[in-house]
């Protein structure tokens, strides 16, 4: 029993602040949102705390062997990687760092897998570095569609441009319209 619809996120630096704006502007959505922000340990339950304060939809973080399901919002926990078994089963493992990051967003978006029954959206935020630009190219080969911040709205646009450079990037949008396509994308809930 997989998930219908997944959202994978990645984000860094500018990370928090991001996500609250995308996140705020979105009713419950037909779909499993997984956001890998580089955070350590210390800070992530905090993380997911401030986002379950503005988002319409529960927010928790991701724990190894859990069942992803539709109308949530997952957080990888920091410190460790996050592999999706089958597109839908959290596997958290340890190992070393990739792109200079754990948990890292390419390791998430590589581990995907097809089919999945309805659609599988990628988006990469701000943040330094070239995190997710591998994981958004294999999504988009796996018939997904990607996303990637626009330059203006980036409070570093590392991780977004490394993205877009990959010519796999739809939409390049700021956090609101981001909000705007999701929800064209995928159903409402309720």
């Amino acid at each position: 029993m997989g998930v219908r619809n997944l959202v994978v996120i990645g984000v860094s630096t500018g990370g928090p602040l991001t996500l609250k704006s995308l996140f705020s502007e979105l009713p419950p959505l037909d779909a499993a949102f997984l956001i890998v922000l580089h955070i350590t340990p210390q800070m992530d339950y905090r993380i997911a705390q401030g986002l379950a304060a503005v988002a319409s939809m529960p927010v928790t973080l991701a724990e190894e062997g859990e069942q992803l399901r539709n109308g949530n919002i997952y957080l990888a926990p920091g410190g460790l990687h996050l592999r999706l078994d089958g597109n839908s089963k959290v596997v958290l493992c340890d190992g070393p760092r990739v792109n200079y990051v754990q948990p890292s967003v390419d390791v998430t978006m590589l581990s995907l897998t097809r089919p999945l029954k309805g659609a599988m959206i990628g988006i990469v935020l701000t943040g330094m570095g070239k995190d997710g630009a591998e994981g958004i190219r294999h999504m988009k080969n796996m018939g997904g569609v990607t996303i990637a911040q626009d330059q203006k709205s980036s409070t570093i646009y590392g991780m977004p441009k490394a993205a877009a450079q990959t010519g796999a990037v739809d939409y390049v949008l700021p956090p609101r319209k981001i909000a705007g396509k999701l929800m064209e994308l995928l159903k409402q809930i309720g």
